[in-house]
């Protein structure tokens, strides 16, 4: 069962003299839940910064579909790691575990107290616990395997994961293009299944050098969050979101494959200007696509057991308790 506000973690309750680290908090949640009003919030109150933990915010030119903070809240509160590549560019999780660490290292050089902020639990897994140390991505083995995707079609290239590699080939989905490509790839540089590749013990991890407190926003209702959701959604296509896709669609670099255009909502958009759904049909796919998406940061959530879980709207002034608490006379 998730942690409440009365049920404290040993992250939190330990005695604060025997641990050293500086300290850090992560604002979690699924999509649509409030973190960034929070986290906004207490990022002026403490004068940090807010380090974006979202896969589709590094991306530039994706902003109405992301969700990414406007104008106004980027002036109160400024942002690390948005707009870090165009959408065709490639930025993996491990890019990500470098790039927040060192931004963590620098806001507590100066003093300031880390702010990370998202719904990616990739990310999130990749920075606090670590990821196999798989090989690197190589630019011309993704070509190949680019143009083999074009040439032969995604359902031999998956066909071929399940004879290199029948562990994979079984727990990927055949739809899944980034990781059919990602687990080829991996094969063909090392000669080791990628699974086998996951499977290997690291050995004992050093300690994250950050002290962190988890806090999880999250409705309990979950109609709740469903009806933020589908808000939001209309929201964001008043806001002109179809526009932005059109626009993205105009660029002969990107294309439906991309991790970048198979974003929540992007893809539903992407497949509609192409008229493979009426207008009705596409905002009906874009919501169910968010509120499924939801579903499974949820289901991740549950599975920190160190987190602290909040309703974002009825326990505002525990989550405040709570944060002063962590951080003593820092708050």
């Amino acid at each position: 069962m998730p942690n409440t506000a009365h049920d404290l973690p040993s992250s939190v309750v330990d005695d604060p003299r025997a641990d050293h680290r500086p300290r850090a908090i992560a604002v979690m949640g699924p999509t649509a839940s409030g973190k960034t009003d929070f986290a906004a919030d207490w990022a002026q109150r403490l004068g940090t910064d807010v380090i974006s933990v979202d896969s589709a915010l590094v991306y530039r030119r994706l902003d109405i579909g992301s969700a990414k903070p406007d104008a106004a809240t980027l002036a109160r509160a400024p942002h690390r790691l948005i707009d870090l590549r165009e959408p065709h560019e490639p930025y993996s999780a491990a890019d990500f575990a470098r790039d927040a660490l060192r931004e963590m290292q620098d806001l507590a050089a100066q003093g300031r107290i880390p702010l990370l902020v998202g719904g990616t639990g990739l990310y999130f897994k990749a920075l606090l616990e670590g990821l196999s140390d798989l090989p690197e991505s190589d630019p011309g083995m993704r070509e190949a395997l680019q143009r083999e995707l074009e040439e032969r079609g995604l359902p031999a290239l998956h066909a071929e994961l399940q004879r290199v590699d029948p562990v994979a080939g079984a727990r990927i989905q055949p739809g899944d293009t980034q990781r059919t490509l990602r687990s080829l790839e991996v094969f063909r540089l090392s000669g080791v299944p990628i699974s086998e590749w996951q499977a290997r013990s690291r050995g004992p991890r050093a300690p994250f050098p950050f002290r962190v407190l988890k806090l999880v926003l999250a409705p309990p209702d979950r109609a709740v969050l469903h009806e933020r959701i589908a808000r939001r959604f209309h929201a964001m296509l008043s806001a002109g979101f179809l526009d932005e896709v059109r626009a993205l669609k105009a660029d002969p670099r990107l294309h439906a494959d991309l991790p970048s255009m198979r974003a929540v909502g992007y893809r539903q958009a992407w497949q509609h200007l192409d008229g493979a759904t009426d207008a009705a049909t596409f905002v009906e796919q874009g919501i169910a696509a968010t509120r499924h998406l939801a579903k499974r940061q949820l289901t991740w959530l549950r599975g920190e057991h160190d987190a602290l879980w909040f309703d974002p709207s009825a326990s505002r002034g525990g989550l405040d308790r709570m944060v002063r608490g962590f951080l003593g006379s820092r708050a």
